[in-house]
């Protein structure tokens, strides 16, 4: 078994992170497996180098170790750009050059019963559906045709989830990828690359076989199977974990620098201290 743990430097490792990788290693573990670590750092505006040098200080003080190269997203480029001539020669990518504000006003008022926001977002309207790719410009996003997309690719296999959230089978027949996920974003403006197309390269460039990662991203994962079935790559299982939250029930982020590890280790918290935190024995 292959897993992996995943973090983006952007910000310090928070508790959140210390229970998703303690989760990823431990399953490996327990499993005779390997734990990969993985640096997302796709965003390059956001990426810091000093947030990548706490990440291995932090993984290493909790006393998790992994195989080294460490892969770092940003590298693989050229896997992402043939994934998009892929897409493209199937017909199923356009420009995109909607703004979030775009979006939002194009979208209008949602209908009652209708989801408004989904996996990625804001469900996206469809404005620049109809251009062609010939008409991309620096600053244009590229996004999924959906419909397009599911009419090509048929049946999707379904997946395992080994979470103990929402363990067993799960089959896409009554999922609405249209309504309810929409076009999604695979490749940024810019040409930076978009989280749903990397992470599904990235997981089958590393023979990753349990993708382990947090309960908030449970609901993208047909994006991701779909993603794989057109570009011919393995469906790994997956194991979403809960999520650490705070005293008013709020998921911890990045910026909530007071709950960070490098806050907890100054405080002279220890290792165990922090699993005991965590509810992990």
């Amino acid at each position: 078994m292959i897993t992996r743990f995943a973090p983006s430097p952007t910000g310090p490792l928070h508790l959140g992170h210390a229970f998703s990788a303690l989760t990823a290693f431990g399953l490996a573990k327990r499993s005779g497996g390997t734990c990969l670590l993985r640096i997302d750092d796709i965003d390059q505006a956001r990426s810091r180098p000093e947030f990548e040098a706490m990440i291995f200080d932090d993984l290493a003080w909790l006393g998790l170790t992994w195989p080294e190269p460490v892969l770092r997203q940003s590298s693989s480029a050229p896997h992402l750009a043939d994934a998009l001539d892929r897409l493209a020669a199937l017909g199923l990518i356009y420009p995109c050059s909607c703004s979030r504000r775009d979006i939002a006003e194009a979208a209008g008022a949602p209908q009652e019963g209708v989801p408004s926001h989904g996996p990625d977002g804001r469900i996206y309207p469809g404005t620049c559906r109809g251009r062609s790719l010939a008409d991309r410009t620096p600053g244009d996003a590229l996004r999924l045709d959906m419909a397009r997309a599911l009419a090509l690719a048929g049946a999707l296999p379904a997946f395992t989830e080994k979470g103990p959230e929402r363990p067993g089978i799960h089959q896409f027949a009554e999922v609405d990828f249209t309504e309810t996920i929409g076009d999604v974003v695979v490749s940024r403006k810019g040409g930076a690359p978009a989280y749903h197309l990397s992470v599904v390269i990235d997981d089958a460039a590393q023979k990753v076989s349990l993708v382990t990662r947090g309960l908030d991203l449970f609901d993208a994962t047909p994006i991701h199977v779909l993603l794989q079935h057109l570009l011919g790559l393995p469906v790994p299982d997956y194991h979403h974990h809960r999520l650490i939250r705070d005293a008013a029930g709020k998921r911890l982020a990045k910026r909530d620098d007071a709950r960070s590890l490098a806050s907890y280790r100054a405080e002279g918290k220890s290792p165990a201290d922090i699993r005991m935190m965590l509810g992990i024995s």
